[in-house]
């Protein structure tokens, strides 16, 4: 299993309701100019047993299910960029480590001592695009499955709301730029949500409402 390591990445999250999704996708595709792709990624997060030792270690496994052909990836999310500069920054800063496996990977982690400690299917769609730095934009729902791996039975969690994400690859060199090129294009997005460091969301935007319907006019009006 040769690791693919991405020294650091960037990253954000916001919410937004559902009803408003067509409204950032109408959005996305005018500032990406790239075709969207879709999104249905299982998740599989493992934890360390004790055999590992004392300080628990985490790893996700992603089932890419779009391609007839599922494929796997391994991710190891770090830790944080710190201190007073990185608590300066709109955007996350974190390390990662990541690799393309084989779709015996989960049959791997459980042989090392690894235990599943839950999963999820991300359904939506997302842009790649570069803009300053290379970006991707992700608009998911989670959905949560009945019994172990039934992907095809899984049903939202929060079927009012959407997880967005933006992540973008960065070195020790570049992240500085990269941060600016991450928070410039959020700019863009702030009408319909907020994005900030993972985990200190405020919510949904007030505006989004009337953002949206604008957006849709707009859309409907250069069809006619």
């Amino acid at each position: 299993m040769a690791l693919e390591i991405l020294q650091m990445e960037c990253v954000v999250q916001g919410i937004i309701e559902t009803q408003h999704v067509d409204a950032l996708e109408i959005l996305l595709q005018g500032l990406c100019g790239v075709p969207k792709e879709q999104v249905r990624i299982h998740e599989l997060c493992l934890k360390s047993g004790p055999n590992l030792g004392v300080v628990p270690s985490e790893v996700r496994l992603l089932c890419d299910l779009v391609p007839s052909m599922p494929s796997w990836t391994v991710r190891h999310v770090g830790g944080s960029l710190r201190g007073p500069g990185a608590e300066q920054l709109s955007v996350l800063v974190r390390s990662v480590v990541e690799s393309k496996v084989s779709s015996n990977v989960l049959r791997f982690f459980y042989g090392l001592g690894y235990k599943l400690d839950h999963e999820i299917l991300k359904v939506g769609f997302a842009f790649n695009f570069h803009r300053g730095s290379q970006i991707a934009v992700s608009v998911t729902s989670a959905h949560k499955m009945p019994k172990l791996h039934a992907t095809e039975d899984a049903v939202p969690i929060t079927p009012n709301i959407h997880l967005v994400e933006i992540t973008s690859p960065a070195t020790a060199e570049n992240y500085n730029e990269v941060v600016a090129s991450v928070t410039s294009f959020c700019e863009y997005l702030a009408p319909l949500l907020h994005l900030s460091k993972p985990g200190a969301s405020t919510g949904t935007v007030p505006s989004a409402a009337a953002a949206a319907a604008a957006l849709m006019s707009n859309s409907v009006n250069r069809l006619l």
